[in-house]
């Protein structure tokens, strides 16, 4: 499989997490609310952010805060959150506990999406076409 294939593959789970992650949080939490014309443009936000925001929130922990290496993907995850409310028509969340729920919500989903989906799609297919 060609580097570019499988980078595509990458970023259509990454988005696919993110969708479903959103998704998830809004059937369960009802004061998470995400308008069907904006959830194309929060999950493209979220999942832009999220990416962005990862490895600048690991860089600064590492360097100043270590004990929080742990809480990385929370802290993305909820800065992603925040971000891609700030767009109108998306992404709503009201009240502190439902913040704190839709960030566990989004990230357990997108965490078990990012660790399963690639071990479905990236399998190293060049065990099945090696001569006998």
């Amino acid at each position: 499989m060609s580097p570019m294939v499988r980078f595509l593959i990458r970023a259509a789970i990454f988005l696919g997490t993110a969708a479903l992650g959103l998704l998830v949080a809004a059937l369960l939490l009802p004061d998470v609310t995400l308008s069907v014309s904006g959830f194309i443009v929060a999950v493209v936000v979220f999942a832009l952010a999220q990416s962005l925001l990862a490895p600048f929130i690991f860089n600064v922990a590492r360097k100043y805060a270590s004990p929080l290496l742990g809480g990385i993907g929370l802290i993305s995850t909820f800065v992603a959150l925040l971000i891609a409310s700030l767009f109108p028509g998306g992404l709503t969340i009201s009240g502190i506990a439902t913040w704190v729920l839709a960030t566990l919500v989004v990230w357990i989903v997108t965490a078990l999406g990012a660790w399963v989906l690639p071990i479905l799609f990236l399998k190293d297919r060049q065990a099945r076409h090696a001569p006998a």
